[in-house]
């Protein structure tokens, strides 16, 4: 053997060693990698569960392609705020209103003054 095939073969040892410790790197890192079990039984366990996992992963990816419903839950959701800010608002309207009958003095005032007020600028535009 010469020195060249020699060298040839410490650098492909060196490279098969570095290949097998990534390797486990990688395994210890994710637990990809690892034999599967020879237990049938522990193998279709772990087949179920794979599927449950994929059937869970395909129903939210369809969620998310769903932009009709997507678009119809925030439509919906926005009706129900309005609908809350419309009870809101009666509510007030109510308030005020409860006010104004409890004070007529001065809702007269007030609509005296802009009756006045309107006066004011018809006579101003006549001239």
């Amino acid at each position: 053997m010469t020195p060249r095939e020699r060298e040839a073969k410490q650098q492909e040892k060196a490279a098969q060693q570095a290949g097998d410790e990534a390797a486990q790197a990688v395994k210890d890192e994710t637990g990809i990698g690892e034999k599967p079990p020879s237990d049938p039984e522990q193998l279709r366990e772990e087949i179920q569960e794979d599927r449950e996992q994929l059937g869970d992963t395909v129903e939210a990816l369809a969620q998310k392609a769903d932009v009709k419903t997507q678009v119809q839950e925030k439509v919906d959701e926005r009706k129900e705020q309005l609908r809350d800010v419309q009870e809101q608002l009666k509510s007030k309207v109510g308030e005020t209103a409860e006010q104004a009958k409890q004070q007529p003095v001065a809702l007269r005032a007030a609509a005296a003054g802009g009756v006045a007020l309107l006066l004011l600028l018809w006579l101003i535009r006549r001239k």
